[in-house]
């Protein structure tokens, strides 16, 4: 197993935000992804992979249609995808992904945290090349073999193809990568189960206990944020 497995077992582990803010960043997926391609998930591949993830996080139908339509409505406010970069305490990097209709309040927002928890905003570039930006798909395993799997995809970009717990096989590959593998398992008629997007750090740093938790009280302000998406970090876990 490598880098990507090891990584995607300790995110899961460790808890997740409540079901009502998984569908909250649904929502602005779908709105993200109606505005630049159109309501129409046959036509629409990035609205096809939000419609998937909703369905993987239990999200109903009535919910997703109805974000489909508001979305579509010409008055509702774009949001912007904006990433910021950082250093919590003890030298961890934190790399936070946010979808934002109103820029200066999620600036805002985001330094008062650092300041808060004495950690230190960083400016662009400053910490993103210490993350592998990376693809991910997960599909059902039953009646495929990961290894011939593996063997077949390398052409698309997956660089890396595990079996889950849960009755999966997960695939990982460059940011890049996405459509050709998205557009392959469609052509062959593969169910994609969910599908996204994940920034790996190259090096973790082990911390006391005591340092954990100075990292973990800015993390939750982070987490807790409306605008935000994902928080990624160089603690290791």
């Amino acid at each position: 197993m490598g880098r990507a497995f090891e990584f995607r077992k300790a995110r899961k582990m460790k808890r997740w935000s409540a079901m009502a803010k998984t569908f909250t960043r649904i929502g602005k997926d779908i709105v993200m992804a109606v505005k630049e391609g159109g309501p129409n998930a046959e036509t629409n591949s990035r609205l096809r992979a939000v419609i998937q993830n909703a369905k993987a996080a239990n999200m109903p139908k009535d919910n997703v249609e109805r974000a489909i339509k508001k979305a579509s409505d010409k008055d509702t406010a774009n949001f912007k995808e904006v990433l910021f970069e950082g250093y919590a305490p003890h030298g961890i990097a934190i790399l936070i992904e946010t979808a934002t209709d109103n820029n200066n309040r999620t600036v805002a927002n985001i330094r008062s945290y650092f300041n808060k928890c004495n950690g230190a905003m960083g400016t662009q570039g400053s910490v993103e090349f210490m993350f592998d930006h990376t693809c991910n798909f997960r599909i059902p395993a039953e009646g495929r073999d990961v290894e011939e799997l593996e063997l077949e995809m390398i052409d698309f970009g997956v660089e890396e193809i595990f079996a889950d717990e849960d009755g999966g096989i997960v695939m990982y590959a460059p940011f890049e990568s996405f459509g050709s593998i998205q557009k392959e398992l469609e052509h062959r008629g593969i169910e994609i189960l969910s599908s996204g997007f994940e920034r790996i750090p190259q090096v973790t740093k082990e911390l006391t206990e005591d340092q954990v938790a100075d990292v973990e009280k800015l993390l939750e302000k982070i987490e807790e944020d409306d605008d935000v998406m994902n928080v990624y970090h160089t603690m290791q876990e």
